[in-house]
C-alpha cells in the first residue's frame, strides 16, 4: 500500500454504466477476454484462511469469494500467477488473504515473479526478512481497546510483540495502515504515538469502505460527514510529517467536492487486477474490495493514492 502505482501502459476496456457515470467492472471477464487488458498491478488473496475474525474485513463479507474449503494449492497459485503476469503485464503484486503469512513459504517463492511486492498482514505472525525490495503493511485500527474491539482481544499486544521482535538490519520496509471509521477517528493519534518509538517506518490511513446501503456505527453516512476524519489526518500529517505517508493531494481528493469524481472514474479499476480464490481457480470480483461496495462512499487509500499518479478528470483546473 505504500508502493507507488506506475502509469498505465495500456488502458483496459472501459464500459460506461447505463444508469450513470460509474464504470462497470469487467469482473471475471478480465481473465478471459481477448486481447487481454493490461494492468501494472494486482492484488491476490493467497488463502481464504485467517487466524483472526475482524468485524470489518471486506474479504469475508457475504457475496465475496472467500470459502477456504478446497482452495488452491501453493504450486497451482504460483503457476497461475506466472501465467497471469505474462498475460496482463503485471509488475507489482500485493499479497493478501485471509492472512497471507499462513503461506509465507509460497510467498517467498512468489516474490521472484514480480518487480515490486507488498505483503498486507494482520501482524500476528512473525515477519520474514525477504530482502530490501519488499514492503510489509501491518493492519492496526487504533490503540489497544479500539483495535481489539474490532480485531479481537489481545491482537494489539500480539502485533506490538511482532514489531518489537524485528531485528536490527531487517531489510523490508515495515509500515502500518489504520482503517479510520466513525468509532475510532478521534482516537488514532494514540496509535501514532504508540508506533513512533518502534521499527515501524511510517503509516497511512485508509477510510472505511461500507457495503452498498450500509447504515452502521462504523460507516459515515455521507462524504461530508467523513470530512472531519480527513481533517484529523491532515492535522496528524502536519505534526508527524515524516511518519504519516498519506499525501496531501490524496487527502484533498477525498473531500466532497472531488471524492465522487474520483470514484466515478475509479483509477483502481484501470490499474489493478484483483484476484480472489474460488475453489481451484482465481476469480475477479467487482473490485479489490469485493462485490458489494458502496463506491460513492469509498475511502480506499489505494484508490485516492493512485488518482494522484495517473491523469483523470480530477485534474481539471476548474476543480
Amino acid at each position: 500500500m505504500k508502493n507507488a502505482t506506475a502509469s498505465i501502459s495500456a488502458e483496459p476496456e472501459w464500459i460506461p454504466a447505463p444508469s450513470g457515470p460509474l464504470p462497470v467492472s469487467l469482473g471475471a471477464r478480465r481473465l478471459t477476454m481477448e486481447p487481454p487488458p493490461s494492468y501494472p498491478s494486482a492484488m491476490v488473496n493467497v488463502t481464504n484462511r485467517c487466524n483472526l475474525a475482524c468485524e470489518h474485513c471486506f474479504v469475508f463479507r457475504d457475496g465475496n469469494p472467500n470459502d477456504h474449503e478446497g482452495e488452491m494449492k501453493p504450486e497451482r497459485i504460483l503457476e497461475e500467477l506466472r501465467r497471469l503476469r505474462d498475460r496482463h503485464g503485471l509488475r507489482r503484486m500485493m499479497w493478501m488473504g485471509g492472512e497471507p503469512m499462513l503461506r509465507w513459504r509460497m510467498i517467498e517463492r512468489g516474490l521472484e515473479l514480480f518487480e515490486h511486492n507488498t505483503i498486507t498482514t494482520n501482524g500476528t505472525i512473525p515477519l520474514k526478512d525477504f530482502g530490501p525490495d519488499l514492503i510489509y503493511v501491518i493492519s492496526l485500527d487504533g490503540p489497544r481497546e479500539v483495535n481489539d474491539a474490532v480485531r479481537g482481544k489481545g491482537v494489539f499486544d500480539q502485533v506490538m510483540k511482532t514489531v518489537a521482535a524485528i531485528p536490527d538490519g531487517f531489510q523490508p520496509t515495515v509500515t502500518v495502515q489504520c482503517v479510520m471509521h466513525r468509532q475510532n477517528q478521534d482516537l488514532v493519534e494514540e496509535l501514532v504515538r504508540d508506533l513512533l518509538p518502534t521499527k515501524v517506518q511510517g503509516m497511512t490511513f485508509g477510510f472505511y469502505v461500507p457495503r452498498l446501503g450500509e447504515v452502521s456505527e462504523r460507516a459515515w453516512e455521507t462524504n461530508e460527514e467523513r470530512e472531519k476524519a480527513i481533517d484529523i489526518v491532515f492535522d496528524l500529517k502536519s505534526r508527524y510529517p515524516g511518519f504519516i505517508w498519506n499525501s496531501t493531494r490524496s487527502l484533498d481528493l477525498m473531500r466532497p467536492a472531488t471524492a465522487k469524481l474520483v470514484t466515478d472514474h475509479c483509477p483502481i479499476l484501470q490499474t489493478t487486477l484483483p484476484l480472489y480464490i474460488e475453489g481451484d481457480e482465481f476469480t475477479t470480483p467487482f473490485c479489490c474490495y469485493g462485490n458489494d461496495v458502496d463506491c460513492d462512499r469509498c475511502g480506499s487509500w489505494g484508490v485516492f493514492s493512485t488518482a494522484t499518479k495517473i491523469p483523470g478528470p480530477w485534474d481539471s483546473p476548474d476543480i
